[in-house]
């Protein structure tokens, strides 16, 4: 069972997460996500689950280590994480998705002590070979409280049964399992090669929650290359501007 803990979630665009933690409670993170601890807080790293569990995780894009935090003083204590790009931390309780949810691959921020950190793969063969982002997902699974990040703005949409929604792969952020998962390919030549939204679409069918994120990690990081990539070829030519 996971330890009950409370949290604060504090900022607007950079966000982090304070978990207050009774003596002898713990939550686990992603190495390198700790912002500020309280003195009566200890760190304990390690693989968690074993080499072969470690280098799963690493194929979801997180770490090889995960570090716990324990309150071993005699009163509260208080550790803060943060998010590692602009965005939201999304407050999860598994309980709420009955004990597990699916996210897409480097959105674990944190956890209470005793929820399990996984991989999963996609069922079908299209989702593995186009999904993009969406090949592998996080399998987190427990009963206690989780925090997931997520770019830019963050909405959610609880699914009926039957219900069909299609989007970027890269724009979908968490799921519940019983939520169908699969990719499409958008079709039509023009929308394919002038579309400027990729080859295939992510198709999930309710009924559940999804959780969809405006700014994907990727989409930001390649806007990002193209601009500096256009920034050293103005230097290469020489062009200047002279604002005096």
């Amino acid at each position: 069972m996971a330890d009950v803990i409370d949290y604060t979630i504090y900022g607007d665009d950079m966000q982090i997460v304070e978990v207050e933690l009774d003596p002898g409670e713990g939550v686990r993170a992603e190495a390198g996500a700790m912002i500020y601890m309280d003195e009566g807080i200890r760190m304990q790293t390690g693989v968690d689950g074993g080499i072969f569990k470690g280098f799963k995780r690493m194929l979801t894009g997180e770490s090889f280590f995960i570090t716990t935090f324990l309150n071993e003083g005699k009163t509260k204590q208080r550790v803060a994480f943060g998010a590692p790009y602009p965005g939201k931390i999304i407050p999860v309780d598994l309980k709420d998705f009955r004990g597990e949810i699916l996210c897409q691959k480097d959105a674990f921020l944190c956890a209470a002590k005793g929820v399990d950190i996984d991989i999963a793969f996609t069922k079908r063969l299209g989702a593995g070979l186009f999904g993009g982002e969406g090949f592998i997902l996080q399998r987190i699974r427990g009963d206690g409280m989780v925090f997931i990040h997520a770019g830019g703005t963050i909405i959610k949409r609880e699914l009926g049964r039957g219900e069909v929604l299609k989007l970027d792969t890269g724009c979908l952020t968490a799921f519940s399992p019983s939520v169908d998962y699969d990719i499409q390919f958008i079709g039509g030549f023009k929308n394919a090669l002038f579309g400027g939204e990729g080859l295939f679409l992510a198709r999930l069918e309710g009924p559940g929650i999804v959780y969809i994120q405006s700014l994907p990690f990727s989409r930001l990081a390649d806007r990002i290359v193209s601009a500096a990539r256009w920034g050293n070829k103005d230097e290469k030519r020489g062009i200047s501007i002279n604002f005096d």
